[in-house]
């Protein structure tokens, strides 16, 4: 019963962190623009919030594999993240824009607390023969909260205004600090005797643990393999993502239609995943990750038609398989991952598919404006040779720089 009740801890405090999160960025934008009158300002304030989570992911990673109680490290990072929320809301017309711009890259460095950071966290919750159902569960609240926060974010803003929109995603983080600071110590019995067992050693250099979190990642083949699929495949997703205004437009004669194929994708991504926690071996997951990719190139080529009900189609489509591929991408770290420097990888992998994406949606504008299908059919072969890149890497030689578990 314990287990049980910890496991829906960690869900709801997943779900209302990265709703809260998800609401962030819709609800900076409209802030920003609300007070500011700008979109150059309002921007300024997404990509700021944006990239530093790129260059925090790695270090705050490395904190939490060297913290003793990983869960209140976590629950302070999700206090500042929240509390940083309010602060860009509280200097907007207030304070220059450099400086409030300044707050919300500072606000960001703490930004993959909310994805990698808590999945990471996962095997001190519930045991390893039930790793895969649970890891499938807490995959559906990332397409939760990408449902949700959004749709919410927009609803406030229309009838309270935009500040209580972006106050309401700080409340959301804010939920789920008591998930955080509870979470236990331990994982699996084995790996708590190890610990007892070994003696006490003095703690290496920070620096020393980054670097070896990261050849944690490159040199193990699996590990490195599906992290450069995912990255590589987010990069495409970024340029859907641009595309989707102009995909509405063309399609059905308004850029906000684009939305709604957003919501036909995040319902079709939980749809996929719930079928996913009840079989969870079914099919392995370094499967799923390559073969999804052609899925997504298939959903893309679609889109590219601009033909209505084949964009609805690809939108469900994309769906299918950008859920499973997130679920795939976590249990392939939880298994990869060296205990040492589990926190590391998840954070790391979170930071790098944001500068993908980053990437991917920063080639595709100018691609897009000039004919939207090549963008499209662009995004296609990138999800092409993110599926090649995993059979390039199967190909290869190379040994693993930890060996596996037990």
């Amino acid at each position: 019963m314990k287990r049980r009740y910890a496991m829906g801890s960690f869900l709801a405090g997943a779900a209302a962190a990265r709703a809260g999160d998800e609401m962030s960025g819709p609800a900076l934008l409209l802030a920003g623009y609300a007070v500011g009158g700008s979109a150059t300002e309002a921007s300024a304030l997404l990509a700021g919030i944006t990239v530093s989570a790129a260059v925090g992911g790695p270090l705050l990673g490395a904190l939490l594999d060297r913290s003793p109680r990983p869960g209140r490290l976590l629950a302070r990072a999700l206090a500042l993240y929240g509390t940083g929320l309010v602060l860009i809301l509280l200097s907007l017309g207030r304070l220059p824009l450099q400086l409030t711009v300044l707050i919300a890259v500072f606000t960001g460095l703490l930004g993959p607390a909310l994805s990698g950071g808590w999945t990471a966290q996962l095997p001190r919750v519930v045991p390893r023969e039930r790793m895969p159902r649970a890891n499938a569960l807490d995959a559906m609240t990332f397409s939760l909260a990408s449902l949700v926060g959004p749709a919410l974010a927009g609803v406030l803003a229309h009838l309270l205004g935009a500040p209580a929109a972006v106050v309401a995603s700080a409340a959301l983080i804010a939920c789920a600090l008591p998930a955080a600071w509870t979470l236990p110590t331990g994982g699996d019995e084995d790996r708590r005797r190890g610990r007892d067992k070994a003696p006490p050693t003095a703690p290496a250099p920070l620096t020393a643990d980054l670097a070896a979190g990261i050849r944690a990642i490159t040199r193990t083949r699996p590990l490195a393999r599906a992290t450069l699929v995912s990255v590589v495949s987010c990069m495409g997703l970024g340029m859907l993502i641009t595309c989707t205004p102009l995909l509405g437009e063309r399609a059905f004669g308004s850029a906000a239609e684009g939305t709604l194929l957003l919501t036909c994708t995040a319902v079709s991504a939980l749809a996929a995943n719930a079928v996913l926690a009840r079989r969870p071996r079914t099919i392995a997951p370094d499967t799923i990750i390559w073969s999804s990719t052609l899925l997504l190139a298939a959903a893309l080529v679609l889109s590219a038609t601009g033909h209505p009900v084949l964009v609805v189609v690809a939108a469900l489509t994309t769906g299918v398989a950008e859920g499973p591929q997130l679920a795939a991408l976590l249990a392939i770290r939880h298994r990869e991952s060296p205990e040492r420097f589990r926190s590391q990888v998840f954070t790391t992998g979170a930071s790098l598919k944001i500068t993908g994406f980053a990437f991917g949606a920063a080639v595709a504008g100018p691609l897009a404006t000039h004919s939207l299908p090549t963008a499209l059919l662009t995004a296609a072969g990138v999800q092409l040779v993110a599926g090649l890149s995993f059979h390039a890497f199967a190909l290869g030689r190379g040994s693993r720089a930890f060996p596996p578990r037990s």
